[in-house]
């Protein structure tokens, strides 16, 4: 038999609010901003007062780990389900503040209607009404003065039964006893388990991933500052994503500005570029893999705790260890150079907006390599040709799409074993060969998703290489793209659907060119035949009907730069299929030529 992962108790809430205020469960500031609803704190009093049940908490307690001098210390209990429903006890029942979506401050406040036994959000009208209990918080206190509050009430309102009102307050404050049952997992479980129980008893198969475990296991720990970095982190993601939010952030958190990691971040309130907005997963993932050679966020929450994985044992050098790499790492993330250098470096790989990446995870692996290599003083201009070369193979070959932490973890190790040069040299050859280009890739341009990977390496090599948007005399696909340009059919949809084709293949990416909306307005759904009878007069002398183009070597010069077979001057709808299939072709030999330049 299974030894049991678990114990399940009751407690009163009054217990566990003050288990949150003696720090027993840890639920740091910023564990996660408060995301509820005021409606819902409301909803969460009335079910409480109703008697109905508001389901279980989880808590996975820190294992106790062996100090220098011998002695163990107790780990705290880290909340993992149900940080919402406490936050929203601790504002309403205990009138704290809390932090909501944007990092601000606030109270909400849930009055109690003691005649109709209704709860509200507090608003310009109850506080104008005498019939309102304004704020439960004065009447839940322990040490609130019950019979002056019932007087205050009658004095307002003369026809109230003092009996029945008393009853009433004294079925509010009962609330605090209702009981709320706390399911503890066993500290020695593993992140894989931890998350099978979660899943398995959480109605609603919320998924929380390992970063979540992470994230509270490094809030969790005050003692090596880890509230602190946990803030670090969160700060950095919010304010990549809205740097207004520096003044903010600037006048609300004192204790964080004393940090060295809040001068560490103030660049961001002048950053508007957003081709790189990591979340707190990216952060972490990419701050603990460049750090500690593994891909497993899995294994940070292990050395997070202590783990010795040799002895399985847990030991505080450990986790001073940890927080201390991991703090390196975090900083390394952070650090204004490294990271606008990096942009930079993938902006030189023609990747000129966040749309044309197709996988976040690529980016971030990117980075992680951008890190190890920096570290590890490789000269600039090699750092650059390899992390550009790195991040384009794993967007074709769509490496991190499926199990993108075991694939971080296989690729770290991979070149941390073999040095960068020969893992770069081995993953071309092995995935890069001669078979991909002429074959795999092609097949790959057959989808008719506009996001495939393959389409938006395309599209990039053609902004790095600078070419110009079809049947455009001087604007550039960068400028489009840039611009919101128009993705034009060089066989016109509408052309197409009149012989029966289906989106599938109408839409195929074969069939795109980015062009302007102009050019695209008068082209309409004319065959491609039709379209160039004109392109051809107006390289004759004749009016300029489809862009500036008024040359035939203009002409064909746009064509090669946007790999259209010539042929297309003369193709109907029969020769549809033979042309996506020689474009494709040809923008596989684009894409090769293109990864051969980085």
């Amino acid at each position: 038999m299974q030894k049991q992962k678990y114990s399940v108790n009751q407690h009163p809430i009054e217990t566990v609010l003050n288990w949150v205020k003696s720090g027993e469960i840890a639920i740091p500031e910023i564990q996660r901003p408060f995301v509820w609803d005021s409606t819902k704190v409301r909803d969460l009093l009335d079910s409480l007062y109703q008697g109905f049940p508001i389901g279980y908490l989880i808590s996975w307690k820190n294992p106790s780990v062996r100090l220098k001098d011998g002695k163990t210390s107790e780990g705290k209990k880290v909340l993992i389900d149900g940080q919402q429903r406490v936050t929203a006890l601790t504002a309403a029942v205990l009138g704290q503040l809390v932090v909501n979506k944007e990092y601000k401050k606030q109270r909400i406040q849930i009055a109690f209607h003691p005649l109709n036994e209704k709860f509200e959000v507090t608003n310009s009208a109850i506080e104008k009404s005498s019939e309102w209990l304004k704020d439960i918080a004065l009447v839940l206190a322990y040490d609130a003065d019950i019979y002056s509050l019932v007087e205050q009430y009658i004095s307002s309102n003369p026809a109230t039964d003092r009996t029945l009102l008393f009853r009433r307050i004294e079925d509010l404050r009962k609330v605090t006893q209702r009981p709320i049952g706390i399911i503890e997992l066993e500290a020695d479980l593993d992140i894989e388990t931890v998350t099978e129980i979660f899943i398995r008893i959480n109605s609603k198969g919320v998924v929380l991933s390992q970063a979540d475990f992470a994230m509270s296991k490094i809030a969790a720990n005050e003692a090596y500052g880890g509230h602190l970095l946990r803030k670090c982190i969160d700060y950095f993601c919010h304010l990549a994503k809205a740097p207004e939010f520096f003044g903010q952030l600037e006048e609300a958190d004192h204790e964080f500005k004393t940090t060295d990691y809040f001068p560490k971040i103030s660049w961001l309130r002048h950053e508007n570029d957003d081709l790189y907005d990591p979340d707190y997963s990216d952060l972490l993932r990419v701050a603990f893999t460049s750090e500690f050679g593994r891909g497993r966020l899995s294994d940070l929450v292990s050395l997070l705790s202590g783990r010795n994985f040799e002895k399985k044992t847990f030991e505080d050098e450990i986790v001073q260890q940890s927080f201390d790499g991991l703090r390196r790492g975090v900083m390394n993330f952070i650090n204004e150079t490294h990271f606008k250098r990096f942009v930079m470096i993938i902006k030189s790989a023609g990747f000129i907006e966040s749309g044309l990446i197709s996988s976040r995870n690529a980016l971030n692996f990117a980075y992680i390599l951008y890190l190890r290599l920096r570290s590890q003083a490789h000269p600039d201009n090699e750092i650059e040709r390899y992390v550009r070369r790195w991040f384009v193979m794993s967007l074709l070959t769509q490496a991190y799409s499926g199990s993108a932490e075991s694939q971080f973890d296989t690729d770290i190790r991979f070149v941390s074993e073999n040095g960068i040069a020969e893992a770069m040299r081995m993953g071309e050859e092995s995935l890069l060969s001669s078979a991909y280009w002429n074959s795999g890739l092609p097949q790959q341009l057959t989808s008719s998703n506009i996001n495939n990977p393959a389409f938006s390496v395309y599209l990039a090599a053609q902004c790095k290489f600078n070419a110009k948007g079809f049947l455009s005399r001087d604007i550039t696909i960068r400028e489009l793209i840039t611009h919101r340009g128009d993705i034009h059919h060089l066989f016109p949809s509408d052309y197409l659907k009149r012989d029966g084709h289906s989106r599938g293949t109408y839409n195929q990416v074969a069939n795109y060119v980015y062009t302007q909306a102009e050019i695209n307005i008068r082209i309409g759904n004319k065959s491609p035949k039709a379209y160039f009878s004109g392109l051809l007069e107006q390289c004759d002398g004749g009016p300029l009907k489809y862009g500036g183009i008024d040359s035939l070597n203009e002409l064909s010069a746009n064509l090669r730069e946007n790999d259209i077979p010539e042929r297309i001057s003369g193709d109907e709808i029969a020769s549809y299929s033979a042309f996506l299939e020689e474009r494709r072709h040809l923008m596989a030999l684009k894409i090769k030529r293109y990864y051969q330049s980085l």
